[in-house]
């Protein structure tokens, strides 16, 4: 889809209700329900996140949405891919604020040039014990990135039409903490697998284009 199309379009999400455990059910690993019933006391002093849902358009005007593929770390989120965005800082002003400020270092897109739609539902991770707030935010232009090496292996780049593809929704088997490998729902996106908190976020997304595109 072009790109202006898509900008005409994209602004009726701001009077959607939200969408929340209906869409992120559908993307939802068999364990998570349970799992967040074990951290129900814990989740109460969660930690807070911000982070991006950033659509553009490439350099042929069509549609895209920028996703990040994270290092390999030691930690629960270790090499997986994800949305732009991180940890709530003191010195940031709201949630909002985090994930402008985060898709900027992470990415190198200047925070004036973001544009934000809409804040989608925020969803608690059990393993990292955190609550992403994810934002739907658009640039008019086509962006140069900029990863950010510390943190960053690599920048995806998918287009609009791949991602709304019912096709590239697919049912894979994924390791988990516990050393046991369970079958998940996912989505394959310029040939990455993406489950998980990212994939439950971007169903509530998928969700809230197709009632406006």
């Amino acid at each position: 889809m072009r790109f202006n199309s898509f900008l005409d379009s994209v602004v009726k999400i701001k009077h959607l209700e939200l969408l929340g455990e209906l869409s992120h059910a559908k993307m939802s690993p068999p364990y998570r329900l349970e799992l967040a019933k074990k951290m129900k006391e814990k989740a109460k002093s969660a930690k807070k996140a911000g982070v991006m849902a950033l659509f553009y358009p490439n350099a042929h005007l069509q549609t895209n949405l920028v996703l990040i593929l994270r290092k390999t770390y030691k930690g629960v989120h270790s090499a997986q891919v994800g949305f732009p965005g991180g940890k709530f800082e003191d010195d940031d002003k709201d949630l909002m604020t985090t994930a402008i400020r985060e898709t900027e270092e992470e990415v190198g897109i200047s925070s004036s040039r973001v544009n934000i739609i809409k804040p989608m539902s925020p969803l608690y991770i059990p393993p990292s014990n955190y609550i992403v707030h994810p934002f739907l935010g658009v640039m008019s232009d086509t962006p140069q990135f900029y990863k950010q090496e510390e943190e960053v292996e690599d920048i995806i780049e998918v287009a609009l039409y791949d991602f709304l593809d019912e096709s590239n929704v697919l049912t894979t088997k994924v390791p988990t903490s516990y050393n046991v490998e369970v079958e998940v729902p996912a989505f394959n996106l310029n040939n990455h697998i993406v489950w998980g908190a990212t994939a439950m976020m971007l169903s509530e997304l998928k969700d809230m284009l197709k009632q406006v595109l």
